[in-house]
């Protein structure tokens, strides 16, 4: 089966799953478009009280198909397709959606997968959840789009932690960080996001709903960016870091920076 975002509902709660799992969920361009259109369909539903989002297997999602952008995000134009509005859309459609959403997460939880993860909710996490967004190994920067929601969660600190060490945080560390909601063993990470969907499903779904708006609402606002705040956003791509970062990924090794 090739690479999708999967849905099933059962009684009022709807499971949403992200499918890849031969690359530990990566997030292809398709299922970036797939995810948002499935998100709409499910805010469109009167019958659902509550979204789970998870990865197929032990895996969230090991971040975006990274052997997909030499081909679709190699230039300022195709940047501002995929991120604005491919990856952006899809995100926001998990913000928009009026039904709470519960990230379910087991182990990895990187780049894209945390971007997706940090815009529900809540975030339930198994122990071998690990989390971060090791994009400067790659050369490029987390698009604004999407750095928006990782400053939301985190806060300025944990975000410059997260882009300028590019270390990978375990679950533990990452619920001390206010990244998850509640970290439980493996075996027990599953049982308590559904319980925890069933607890929201059990109450008033309008005042679920009007709650989240409210809180979304409240939540401070960033000012958006200039075109030239933009463009620089995306300058990496005609710079030779870039080239030699997605040279090395291919490769297997590690990236020789010359900052150039």
């Amino acid at each position: 089966m090739r690479p999708d975002i999967l849905c099933e509902i059962a009684g009022d709660i709807a499971t949403v799953t992200l499918f890849n799992p031969d690359k530990l969920n990566a997030v292809t361009a398709a299922m970036w478009q797939r995810l948002k259109a499935v998100m709409h369909e499910l805010d469109d539903r009167e019958d659902l009280r509550c979204v789970l989002i998870r990865g197929e297997g032990q895996a969230f999602a090991a971040g975006g198909d990274i052997e997909e952008f030499a081909n679709l995000r190699d230039s300022f134009e195709q940047a501002q397709t995929y991120h604005g509005e491919w990856v952006a859309g899809a995100l926001q459609s998990v913000v928009d959606c009026r039904h709470p959403t519960v990230a379910l997460i087991l182990g990895p939880c990187i780049g894209g997968g945390l971007e997706i993860a940090g815009q529900c909710d809540l975030r339930i996490a198994g122990e071998s959840a690990k989390f971060g967004a090791p994009i400067l190994k790659l050369g490029f920067t987390m698009a604004h789009t999407e750095l928006v929601g990782l400053l939301a969660l985190a806060g300025p600190a944990v975000a410059l932690e997260i882009l300028l060490e590019g270390r990978i945080l375990c679950a533990r560390e990452a619920y001390e960080k206010g990244l998850v909601t509640r970290v439980l063993p493996d075996a027990e990470a599953e049982a308590e996001a559904y319980a925890t969907a069933h607890r929201i499903a059990a109450g008033a779904p309008l005042v679920a709903r009007w709650h989240k708006q409210l809180v979304r609402r409240l939540a401070p606002a960033t000012s958006p960016l200039a075109e030239s705040e933009i463009r620089e956003n995306f300058a990496y791509l005609d710079t030779e870091d870039y080239r030699e970062g997605m040279k090395a990924f291919r490769e297997k090794r590690m990236p020789r920076f010359s900052g150039r």
